[in-house]
Parts: structure tokens; C-alpha cells; sequence
């Protein structure tokens, strides 16, 4: 099932009413463009599953936390959805948000904990030029402009040298290949297939990773 306007007007119309009263008069609506949306998800899990070994499927839900924010409204103008890949020996994940003028899908690896950080960072300590030829592959480039996006420090981690060749990599805290969509794309009938194509091109990119996250330095496996 394509995204269709429908989807789309009512999210316009909720960042313009995000209020209480217009949601519950609207909860209606809102209830058949979720069911839409979901159904939309489980396409993409379906497609994902033709390369790649998913372990869960997350929809996150409409309502905002607002206990800690700032920002009060309590509904999120999107819809949003995450994949994870299976078991010790598959790392990393999928994500997909639709909101108008702001959607985008990503994949990667977003807040690794501290062990697998180090592990990461020592990696590219010995050696980036693997991950460089994942970055600058053609399809890469075209889709994920050929760059990671993440949180980074302003400086070396300790321990690390900062006039270091792959300190732009090593000083990364996460570590995560994102593709915009214009409205326009996300309605078009090609959607599911732009989106499939762009987290199929990420294969590379999860194998280098997972190898480096079930391996010690010398290269031998740390699961069982």
C-alpha cells in the first residue's frame, strides 16, 4: 500500500492543530491513516526480509513525551519506524520517518554502547580503507552522498591521537547512512522501491560493521 496524500494532509493538518481537543475530534481519521501507515511498515518488513535477517519491528507511537521538552505539543506530525537486525552476529538497524517536508530513512548503527564504540574506533585506528571503499561506492555516493551522519566529539577520544588520518571516523560516536525524501518522492508509486533499494545498498556497509563487532582486533570471532 503506497503512501497517498491522505497520509500526508493529516499530518499537515496536525502540526497546525497540535492540540488535544483537534486530535480527539480527528482520532477517527487519525486511526485509518495509522492502520494505512502500518500496513505501509510491514511492506518494507516483508522487503527487507528478501536480503536480510530481521529480528524486530518497532511502529513508535504517535504521542510525545513531553515531561523533560521544551516543546509542549503532544503529538508527533509523523510516522516512524524502526527494524532491527538479528542476533549477536547481525548489528545495527533500519529507520523510516514520514513527515511532510521532513521525511528521511537511515540505517546504522545510532548510539552503540561503550564497548562496541572502542572496538569501532580501534578498528579504524588500524585500518579505514575498507570503510573508505564502502563510502565511495557508486550507489553509496548517489544515495547516502557518500558520508556517515552521527553525534562526533570536537576532539579525539582519549587514547587517540588527534592528527590521526581516520579521526574524522574515529571521533564519531554514531555511525549512521541517511537519505532525504521531498514530498514528492514519498508519494510516489516508486516509494517502496526507492526505500527497499536504499537499505539493500547498505549490505556492505552492515557486513564490515558486523565482522568488526564479533571479532577481536586479531580477527577472531568473540560469539559463539
Amino acid at each position: 500500500m503506497p503512501i497517498n496524500s491522505t497520509k500526508i494532509d493529516f499530518l499537515n493538518e496536525l502540526k497546525r492543530n497540535n492540540n488535544r481537543d483537534w486530535f480527539n475530534e480527528n482520532k477517527p481519521r487519525f486511526q485509518d491513516v495509522q492502520l494505512e501507515a502500518k500496513a505501509f511498515y510491514e511492506e518494507i518488513k516483508q522487503g527487507l526480509l528478501q536480503f536480510d535477517d530481521i529480528e524486530n519491528f518497532k511502529m513508535f507511537r504517535i504521542y510525545r513525551d513531553v515531561r523533560f521538552s521544551k516543546d509542549k505539543t503532544p503529538y508527533k506530525p509523523h510516522f516512524a519506524g524502526s527494524f532491527s537486525r538479528s542476533g549477536k552476529r547481525l548489528r545495527g538497524g533500519y529507520y523510516l520517518r514520514i513527515r511532510p517536508g521532513e521525511s528521511f530513512l537511515a540505517g546504522g548503527f545510532w548510539t552503540p554502547n561503550k564497548e562496541d564504540l572502542f572496538r569501532i574506533r580501534k578498528e579504524f585506528e588500524i585500518g579505514d580503507q575498507e570503510m573508505r571503499d564502502i563510502l565511495k561506492a557508486p550507489d553509496f555516493k548517489r544515495i547516502f552522498g557518500g558520508q556517515l551522519e552521527g553525534e562526533e566529539l570536537k576532539t579525539a577520544p582519549k587514547g587517540f591521537q588527534k592528527e590521526h588520518p581516520a579521526i574524522d571516523l574515529i571521533r564519531k560516536k554514531g555511525f549512521i547512512a541517511v537519505r532525504k525524501f521531498s514530498d514528492k518522492e514519498v508519494l510516489s508509486p516508486d516509494f517502496l522501491k526507492e526505500v527497499l533499494f536504499s537499505f539493500q545498498t547498505l549490505g556492505p556497509f552492515f557486513d564490515y560493521m558486523s565482522e568488526v563487532l564479533t571479532t577481536d582486533l586479531n580477527g577472531v570471532s568473540t560469539i559463539e
